[in-house]
């Protein structure tokens, strides 16, 4: 966050600001945008080339990326003089070059907070899939394969004295904290600041300084981590080494975080019980063994999907840019001393 001493202002944009819009957005952003500034939008919602978005950074005063739009330095250096915002729909930046945008003078925002609660609802939704082996019973009704109720089949794992363990504790991680009490789960947590006592008794959470040894005590070990150079195969092969044999790994954050080969091995060789997987290292590709393991839950990246969270996304985006092209500084500013 910047401070008020960071603060100058910007100049204000005369008339509507040309804004571009690189994915379809709901109808209700949308509408409100193209009251407020000339935008040009995505009617296909087509994944747009290097070439559509550095063309789009040379006309548009702002740019309105998601995460499948990888804005990087080379691209930065060629947008016009006049581009003077990125305005992220999302809360994830890691596919925009944010030095090369200070370099700049390149305003970048973000979303946060609108997808906390999807996101942690999607979590637990994968953890009791992956541990009652929900997508495997799936699959066999689908097939036919189901012969009838019997005692010793499709058994799973029950949450309740269940240690779950959470690797980044910021709003999203702590969301899940606070649903994880309802099912009984003990929750460990590693994350770069250690919570107030006071949050840390609320959620019931023990802190755990040593990942290491968050990941070999955790029965359940669900990812909440930003997708940085410092946390790209966090979850290594080493790391899954020391899980336990019938522990799961459930990801909603982001599919860099885990090295996917070695996930893919482990799984394979039986050396942990399963996974949930929101996210993938190569996505939209996803490796056809975790397509085909029977105890992998998987779903094709819709953590935020949700008509509250969109919408509520979009109002911020239109937010940062009104407060931009107004010449003041927008609330969910991402570099610091850029205003």
């Amino acid at each position: 966050m910047s401070t008020s001493a960071d603060y100058r202002p910007t100049r204000r944009i005369e008339g509507k600001p040309r804004v571009f819009v690189t994915r379809s957005l709901l109808p209700e952003t949308q509408d409100r945008m193209a009251q407020l500034f000339d935008v040009t939008l995505n009617a296909d919602d087509h994944p747009l080339s290097r070439a559509e978005l550095i063309a789009a950074m040379q006309a548009a005063h702002v740019i309105v990326p998601t995460v499948t739009d990888r804005i990087d330095a080379d691209m930065i250096a060629q947008a016009g003089p006049q581009l003077g915002l990125i305005a992220n729909f999302g809360a994830g930046t890691e596919h925009v070059d944010l030095s090369a945008a200070r370099a700049r003078k390149i305003i970048v925002t973000n979303t946060p907070g609108v997808f906390t609660d999807d996101t942690a609802d999607m979590t637990i939704a994968l953890i009791i899939s992956v541990t009652r082996r929900l997508n495997h019973g799936g699959r066999m009704l689908r097939a036919g394969k189901w012969e009838g109720w019997a005692p010793s089949t499709m058994l799973g794992h029950r949450l309740a004295g269940k240690t779950l363990g959470i690797v980044g504790m910021g709003r999203i991680g702590q969301a899940v904290a606070h649903r994880a009490r309802a099912f009984g789960l003990n929750v460990a947590y590693n994350s770069r600041h250690r919570l107030p006592e006071a949050l840390e008794t609320m959620f019931g959470a023990r802190f755990e300084a040593d990942l290491d040894r968050l990941v070999a005590d955790a029965d359940i070990l669900t990812l909440h981590c930003p997708a940085t150079p410092e946390t790209h195969h966090l979850i290594d092969a080493r790391r899954i080494a020391l899980m336990k044999p019938e522990a799961y790994l459930v990801n909603t954050a982001r599919g860099q975080l885990v090295e996917e080969e070695a996930l893919i091995a482990a799984l394979v060789e039986g050396r942990i019980g399963g996974a949930g997987l929101d996210v993938f290292e190569h996505e939209p590709q996803v490796d056809a063994r975790l397509l085909a393991h029977h105890n992998v839950a998987i779903l094709p990246h819709m953590g935020s999907a949700t008509f509250e969270g969109r919408i509520a996304s979009g109002d911020k985006v239109i937010a940062n840019i009104r407060f931009w092209a107004d010449g003041h500084r927008p609330p969910d500013q991402v570099l610091e001393g850029l205003v």
